[in-house]
């Protein structure tokens, strides 16, 4: 089976006035899960953004979910996207048939 890709936003950072234009996103905390449909990997990591005058502006209050995805994508380019789902696929066939075993240990302070 295909694993599937989710990607989330988790926060959406701005800087107030850029290049004539308010509240123009420059960092994306997110997170992507992929999963086999029985077990389920997550990556977290951010993206940073440059906002150019006179490109096309989304006012912060249209964005939507998918733009957001979008733009990190682009910014990664096509073969950290790829990167990224390929270390989800590992994460999730080590679930599916562990080559080793790993448990949970309390911070030791």
């Amino acid at each position: 089976m295909t694993n599937t890709y989710t990607w989330v936003i988790d926060d959406i950072f701005v800087n107030p006035s850029t290049a004539g234009q308010t509240d123009v996103v420059v960092n994306i905390n997110y997170h992507v899960n992929g999963t086999d449909g029985t077990h389920i990997a997550s990556v977290y990591n951010n993206q940073n953004l440059t906002y150019t005058a006179g490109n096309p502006f989304i006012a912060y209050k249209n964005l939507t979910q998918d733009q957001i995805i979008n733009w990190i994508q682009s910014a990664m380019g096509a073969t950290a996207v790829s990167a990224v789902q390929s270390s989800l696929d590992d994460l999730v066939a080590n679930m599916a048939t562990p080559t080793q075993t790993v448990k949970f240990m309390p911070l030791p302070w």
